[in-house]
Order: structure tokens, then sequence, then C-alpha cells
């Protein structure tokens, strides 16, 4: 009698230990940006807003505000499964592009940026907030760059990482330094 009570109670002590013990760590998920839409256009009187699902990931600019400015965007994947950008801010945010520090909200990126006029004019940035299977992603944490001279620059953020924010002192000859923040999902 004691063998056959044995294995049911060894049986037993294993189903309440499995029950017990939290399940390991599910994988983290793997983020990829992938090079998306590249253009490039005369600064003054310039509107460049990324294609759907893009956000901008790098900005360079060449002369002075006649001069052109190069767009780089980038498609955000998750899991091998493309990031659904919602563009919120569609009026955009206006600043003085002679003297401004743009930031986006917490969790989106910059999806657009136009200029009005010459270097005083107007700069107005769009941004978009990201989404994966439904659930919104992190931008996170942000790492402000040095500055460099906006007549003749180009920055690219670093792997997983999109643009927001931006800043500019001074004319076409001025400073121009970047935002950048990296793309993370928990789940």
């Amino acid at each position: 009698m004691f063998k056959k009570s044995l294995p049911a109670a060894l049986a037993a002590t294993a189903v309440a230990a499995l029950t017990l013990v939290p399940a390991g760590p599910v994988g983290a998920a793997t983020v990829e940006i992938r090079p998306g839409q590249v253009s490039t256009l005369k600064q003054s009187n310039s509107k460049f807003n990324c294609p759907t699902n893009e956000v901008l990931v790098g900005r360079g600019h060449r002369g002075d505000e006649n001069g052109d400015t190069t767009f780089h965007c980038g498609r955000i994947y998750i899991d091998n499964v493309q990031v659904t950008v919602v563009k919120l801010d569609i009026w955009g945010t206006r600043t003085d592009e002679n003297d401004h520090d743009h930031r986006t909200p917490a969790n989106q990126a910059i999806t657009g940026i136009r200029h009005d006029g010459d270097e005083n004019g107007d700069t107005i940035y769009y941004s978009g907030a990201l989404f994966w299977q439904g659930k919104a992603v992190q931008i996170t944490p942000r790492q402000l760059e040095g500055w460099v001279r906006e007549n003749n620059h180009a920055s690219l953020g670093g792997t997983n990482q999109v643009m927001t924010g931006r800043g500019h002192s001074g004319d076409e000859n001025g400073w121009t330094r970047y935002e950048y923040g990296w793309v993370s999902y928990s789940g």
C-alpha cells in the first residue's frame, strides 16, 4: 500500500510545485528601425512629413536658408511587425527658428517639420505616438546631442533611436542640436 500512495503523493507535490513557481521571463521584444523615405528640399518655405507609419530618424542641412535640407525617415518594427504611428499633433507646434528648443511630449517622435520664410521665420514640428498591436510603445531614455553648425551638418540617430527634439540658435550659420530617444516595448 505504501508503494501505491507514494507515486500519487509525489505527483501531487510536483503539480503543486509547478503551480507555485512563476514562469520565467518572456523573451524581450526585438525592435528594429528600417530605413524609410529620404527627401532633400530647399529649407525656406518647406514642409516635410514622413509617410504613413514613419518617423524622423535624422536630418541634415547644407548652405544658408535657401540651401538643401535632407530628412531621413524610418519604419519601426517590433518582432517583425510594423509599428503604427498616430499623428496626434495635426496643427503642429510653432517655434521661432532662430531661437528654440523643441521636444516632443513623452513617448512621441517627430514626424515632420515645416519652415516658413528665411532664418527668422517660424518652424513647425509635427509629432506622433507609436503603437504596436494596439499597445503604446515607449521612447526612453532620451539623449540630447551636442551642438553642430546648421549650415554644414548631418545627424542620424543611433540603433533603435528616433528623433524626439531639435534646438536651434541664430541664423543659418548658427547652432543646431538634436534629441533622440530609444524605442522600447515592455508589453
